[in-house]
């Protein structure tokens, strides 16, 4: 069943199962889907007369965080099938030579393959720490400690992604991927740096 039609409490049984996937990808996808979805009731909560003067600016946040909310839910799938795939390279057959490199390539390709999704999630968890960032400006005081949330669903988003996107970074032979993918998880840094900067503000503010 996709991670998006099961409760959260099924995902959950199946996180802690004995099975290579959902794993810790998948983990990191929800979070950043948790954290944008934060923001859009932040955003929500920032409407009516009071803020006609962001109307603008929330319109497109509750736009672009509703859909990285769908992009997050893809990528948890995404990692899940990935998962799966190199499982399912690991059972090839190795009897003979020509197997034993069949299957090894099979892997090699599984692996790198399965490094793509926690990648793009730590992108992701950049555009919702971006989102919240904006947000902890004009989003309705009220609600303010959810940005918050938001900010730290983020960080912990991109830090998780980091961890599974360099576990598989050694399987990688394909130079170009290798590098892209290293890319990616320099990103992470300043995105668990601005996330704790945006959380520091709202304690600020809360402690007026």
């Amino acid at each position: 069943m996709p991670i998006r039609d099961q409760t959260i409490g099924e995902f959950l049984d199946q996180l802690a199962e004995r099975v290579p996937a959902p794993g810790g990808g998948a983990a990191a996808a929800l979070l950043a889907a948790q954290g944008a979805a934060l923001l859009g009731m932040v955003a929500r909560y920032t409407t009516g007369e009071k803020y006609a003067e962001h109307q603008v600016t929330i319109g497109r946040i509750i736009s672009e965080v509703d859909e990285l909310r769908g992009i997050a839910l893809r990528l948890a799938e995404a990692d899940a099938d990935a998962f799966l795939a190199v499982a399912d390279a690991y059972q090839l057959p190795r009897s003979t030579e020509e197997e034993q490199a069949s299957r090894s390539a099979a892997i090699t390709q599984a692996l790198q393959n399965a490094a793509w999704p926690p990648a793009q999630v730590i992108s992701l968890a950049g555009m919702v720490a971006d989102l919240a960032e904006a947000l902890v400006v004009i989003g309705n005081r009220n609600v303010i400690s959810d940005v918050a949330a938001a900010a730290e669903c983020a960080r912990a988003a991109a830090s998780t992604a980091r961890v599974n996107v360099e576990i598989n970074l050694a399987a990688i032979s394909d130079e170009r991927a290798s590098l892209e993918m290293i890319a990616e998880t320099g990103k992470a840094d300043d995105i668990i740096s601005r996330a704790e900067q945006i959380t520091a503000t709202v304690r600020e503010q809360i402690r007026g």
